[in-house]
């Protein structure tokens, strides 16, 4: 009888911890401030600073999503952690942040925790942010140059 006791208390602790590992959150990520109607809205998510913010190839998800009138709203599923976002208004919806011939961006772009943003992309620290579960909500602003 003993063993069949640890037996289930064995089999509920493995439970519980395997339903903890797969725990997801809901993260909704609201954009303000597009200038246009054109184009999409492309969401960038990183877990750590390699790739931040651009290289789509290290990003842990990336995509494209349709909005109407000058915000828009966008809800991810992530496990709880420290995750970056970054937000284009990807005017031509060409997948990209388009730039001049100096570099500056032409499209609009933004960072959670709404940093401020000098000559570069604010770093990965300062764009982080915790996600914590049942839900976490963000605001993200749209800057353009």
């Amino acid at each position: 009888m003993r063993k069949f006791l640890l037996l289930n208390a064995f089999l509920a602790m493995s439970a519980s911890l395997v339903s903890a590992q797969i725990a997801l959150c809901t993260v909704t990520l609201h954009v303000d401030g597009f200038r246009s109607q054109k184009g999409d809205l492309g969401v960038t998510v990183f877990n750590s600073p390699d790739g931040w913010p651009e290289n789509n190839n290290k990003a842990l998800q990336h995509g494209g999503f349709p909005f109407s009138g000058n915000s828009a709203s966008v809800t991810l599923t992530l496990p709880p952690g420290r995750y970056a976002f970054a937000v284009i208004h990807d005017e031509n919806s060409n997948h990209k942040l388009d730039r001049n011939f100096v570099g500056y961006p032409k499209e609009g772009f933004g960072f959670s925790n709404n940093p401020k943003v000098y000559l570069t992309a604010p770093g990965f620290d300062a764009a982080s942010t915790p996600v914590t579960c049942p839900a976490t909500d963000l605001s993200i602003h749209l800057i353009y140059k």
